[in-house]
């Protein structure tokens, strides 16, 4: 039945992105090759990989390319995870470097096989990368450490310059969604970051297209500055292969500038929202109206 809806829905026009090409794309890729990196905008089938790497940035994933959690919505390789890699975060900064970043985003595969979920990495590579580039700020995007405040804490004594945890969709449709995640437990997750480090901003986002009705979202954005997020990051869902959940709604741009207006009146001091919008998209400003 879901495949039925999504077969009638027409893309539209102005839901395109730049396709990867050009010199700057060409020297980034081969970066990243050469130094055994993984990064989200190719494991997750970004649809700004053109845009963000022909401008030199990217968004390094580590802890490997394969996840322990299967959500519905998402392109990484599911399975047996890699063996830890003390390496990578070394090679990481080593890309920071080269690329000349002075804001870099890391995130992570799931990592459920490990005690800390994987947050000792996270740290190291926070570090590594103030070793190497002194004035690049560094975003981690963080899984959920199953809910353990003891590897958030890890991640938070290495100081990010911000914190990002997405709740990626409402409640209602965790189980078709985010499989393995608990709405209330993300939430946790970022008011206890908020508490346990105030002067680190804390960032979390949504896809849009899944099936939520508008209050679900508008709930979604009142608990989220209930917990203490200050930036939030608003994009619609792309089906990255016939075998991840349908698009079900294509979100129209006025409405998600609608979003956008109701968050600022909500306290939010950014919030990102347009149909090609991700997590890292823009970063850098977001993290610097936030301040």
């Amino acid at each position: 039945m879901l495949v039925s809806i999504e077969s009638k829905l027409e893309r539209p026009k102005w839901l395109r992105a730049p396709a990867p090409a050009g010199k700057n794309y060409q020297e980034l890729k081969s970066l990243v090759g050469r130094l055994r990196l993984h990064t989200v905008c190719e494991s997750a089938a970004c649809p700004n990989l053109g845009e963000c790497w022909n401008q030199r940035t990217a968004t390094f994933m580590i802890l490997g390319n394969v996840c322990t959690r299967r959500c519905g919505f998402c392109a990484v390789q599911k399975g047996a995870p890699l063996a830890v890699d003390y390496g990578e975060p070394r090679r990481v900064a080593e890309a920071v470097e080269a690329l000349g970043l002075r804001y870099a985003v890391i995130t992570s595969v799931n990592r459920d096989d490990r005690k800390d979920g994987g947050a000792e990495l996270f740290a190291l590579t926070i570090r590594a990368i103030r070793e190497r580039s002194p004035g690049c700020r560094v975003e981690v995007l963080v899984p959920d450490f199953q809910g353990s405040h003891a590897a958030m804490d890890i991640v938070l004594d290495a100081l990010p310059g911000v914190l990002n945890h997405n709740i990626e969709t409402v409640p209602r449709l965790y189980r078709q969604v985010r499989l393995g995640a608990r709405y209330e437990r993300s939430l946790d997750m970022l008011r206890y970051a908020v508490r346990a480090r105030p002067e680190i901003p804390a960032k979390s986002g949504l896809m849009l297209g899944l099936g939520e009705t508008r209050e679900e979202v508008l709930g979604v954005m009142r608990d989220l500055r209930a917990h203490g997020v200050g930036i939030l990051t608003l994009g619609q869902y792309l089906r990255p292969s016939p075998r991840h959940l349908p698009v079900l709604r294509y979100v129209p741009r006025e409405e998600f500038a609608e979003y956008r207006a109701i968050g600022l009146e909500m306290g939010f001091r950014h919030v990102e929202a347009g149909p090609l919008v991700r997590s890292s998209y823009h970063a850098a400003e977001s993290a610097d109206s936030a301040g």
